[in-house]
């Protein structure tokens, strides 16, 4: 299989806007109908193989503000993975930045709120959880391949409440 050509608009200065607009509009409803809509993404790879949707909350690093940001995930035993691809765009997306100084934090899926740690996976986790995050979405190898960046795979350990 080949990669698509890395579109132009990728570098467009309106799309991190619009991923946020987006992106509060699916919290929004996602917390509305506990995850009935806005609980699986559709888009892309995920059109023919819907992928399930997880609430991440992060605090900002420098403005303590709390935000939240839908995000794809994997389940690996008791564990939650995460991938900040942020669709193969040069900079890491904040919500990565963020958890890096605070990782104590919560995710929701479905109606359930769980507390978590989250841990930026090691070369040897990232190789073992690359080829099942790509068969759960396949984008996120033509995400690698359009950014020169290591995208990181980030894992969350549950933590207690």
């Amino acid at each position: 299989m080949t990669t698509p050509p890395r579109p132009r608009q990728l570098d467009h200065p309106v799309l991190p806007k619009i991923f946020r607009i987006v992106g509060r509009a699916q919290v929004a409803i996602y917390r509305r109908t506990g995850g009935r809509i806005g609980g699986t993404w559709r888009i892309g790879a995920g059109f023919r193989k819907p992928v399930p949707t997880l609430l991440l909350e992060h605090r900002g690093r420098k403005s303590g503000k709390q935000f939240t940001v839908p995000l794809l995930y994997l389940v690996d035993g008791a564990d939650i993975v995460v991938v900040a691809s942020q669709g193969g765009l040069a900079n890491h997306p904040q919500w990565y930045r963020n958890l890096c100084v605070h990782p104590d934090t919560h995710v929701q899926i479905g109606r359930e709120r769980r507390a978590v740690r989250a841990v930026v996976a090691d070369d040897e986790q990232r190789t073992r959880l690359w080829p099942a995050l790509v068969d759960l979405y396949a984008d996120f190898d033509t995400y690698q391949a359009w950014t020169e960046r290591r995208i990181p795979v980030v894992i969350l350990t549950p933590r207690p409440a």
